[in-house]
Formats: C-alpha cells, sequence, structure tokens
C-alpha cells in the first residue's frame, strides 16, 4: 500500500485498484489538485478535516468519486448548513463497511475526542482499509478511544487540543500496528513534531516515520 501524507490530516492511500483520499482539510493545500481517486472519505465535520470551500471543487474533478462522511456530516448537507458534497456522498457509520475497487473500508468508532467538558462532542469515525496481501491501514480521526485489530500501519494524530502525549503513547501501544507515521500535525513546529517521532519510536513497539512533505512512502 503506497502512503502519501498530503498534510495535517490528509492522506492518500494506493493500492493497484484504489485511489483513496481521506480527510482533505482546510490547513493543507497538496491535495487540491489531486485526480482519478476513486474514493474520499471524511472521519467528522471539523474544517481542519473536510474544507468546506475547496472540498465541492475536488469532488467535481474528481467525477465518479465516492464520498464517505460521518453521518452528522450528511444531515448538516441536507440542512443546508454545509455544501453540498454531490450525488456520491452517503453516510458510512460505525461498524458499516464499503468496498472500494481493492479495497475494504471499515468505519470505526463514534465520538471525537474530549476537546473540553464546555464544548460539546460530535461524531468522529476512523476508517480501517484492508486489501487482500496490502497491509491494514487505520486513520483514527480525532479519537484516541477505539482500537481495532490486526493493524499494520497506523496514521497517528501527533497533536491535537483534545490530547496529550501520554494518551497518544497509550493509543500506539494499544493499537500495536507495525509501522506508523504522524498526522493532525500542522499546529507542531519541525522540532515539536521531531520530539513526537522521537518518544513514538522510544516508546512503542511502532516503527514510526516522517512523510511531512508530500512524502509517498510504501509499507
Amino acid at each position: 500500500m503506497r502512503i502519501t501524507h498530503l498534510g495535517h490530516a490528509a492522506v492518500l492511500a494506493e493500492t493497484d485498484d484504489a485511489r483513496i483520499l481521506i480527510d482533505p482539510g482546510n490547513v493543507s493545500d497538496s491535495w487540491h489538485f489531486l485526480t482519478d481517486l476513486d474514493a474520499v472519505l471524511v472521519t467528522h465535520q471539523h474544517p481542519d478535516h473536510m474544507d468546506p470551500e475547496k472540498l465541492p471543487t475536488l469532488l467535481r474533478a474528481n467525477p465518479s468519486a465516492a464520498v464517505f462522511v460521518e453521518p452528522s456530516i450528511l444531515d448538516l448537507i441536507n440542512a443546508g448548513d454545509l455544501p453540498s458534497l454531490g450525488e456520491n456522498a452517503s453516510a458510512l457509520p460505525p461498524d458499516d463497511q464499503i468496498a472500494i475497487g481493492d479495497v475494504l473500508i471499515t468505519a470505526v468508532g463514534g465520538q471525537h475526542a474530549i476537546i473540553h467538558r464546555d464544548i460539546p462532542r460530535i461524531g468522529n469515525v476512523g476508517y480501517v482499509l484492508r486489501s487482500e496481501g496490502q497491509p491494514t491501514l487505520f486513520h483514527p480521526g480525532d479519537a484516541l478511544d477505539t482500537v481495532p485489530g490486526d493493524i499494520d500501519i497506523l496514521a497517528v494524530p501527533a497533536y491535537g487540543p483534545w490530547a496529550a502525549m501520554k494518551e497518544t503513547i497509550d493509543f500506539v501501544r494499544a493499537v500495536g500496528a507495525l509501522e506508523g507515521f504522524p498526522i493532525h500535525d500542522e499546529l507542531l513546529s519541525d522540532r515539536g513534531r521531531t520530539l513526537v517521532v522521537t518518544r513514538l519510536n522510544e516508546m512503542t513497539n511502532t516503527r514510526v516515520v516522517n512523510l511531512r512533505g508530500a512524502t509517498t512512502h510504501e509499507f
């Protein structure tokens, strides 16, 4: 499986039969001109995971791409509170599955991590991507409380206002992936990002590689 980190939470996963983009948000722009996408997945409604201004343009450039989102996003679109994502948009609730090419996508989780007790929680689904003969990828969105089994590659939220390093380390240990790479990292300086990667490599059994700069890595 070829993985490209396109900034913050945006990840492009490619197999021989599928090109799948996860969480194209508004703090990165490397995904803006992608073509030939088979699917776009969105974990939750925050704009750093779903850019309401640029995402419709991307979808017009990829008219055959299926769009799967956390269910409350579709509710907001239907209520007129978010721009339409086109006719191909569907909700993918937790524990539901969909096949895209040779990839089976499973939605997991259900709620965003707690930012503060005074801020209402919203929906969040992580996505597990499995393909026969390929390593399995888990992108958790903004939550550290769901630990699916048999994960080979973990997209690790490096920093958020809803997490501390001690929680991130415990999450990576619990998932137990062979390899991982940091996401959700645009609020970190280069030194901060290096610190997170170093600590995760020192304190977990997951080999964490830094894919910053739209780097593609074949796992």
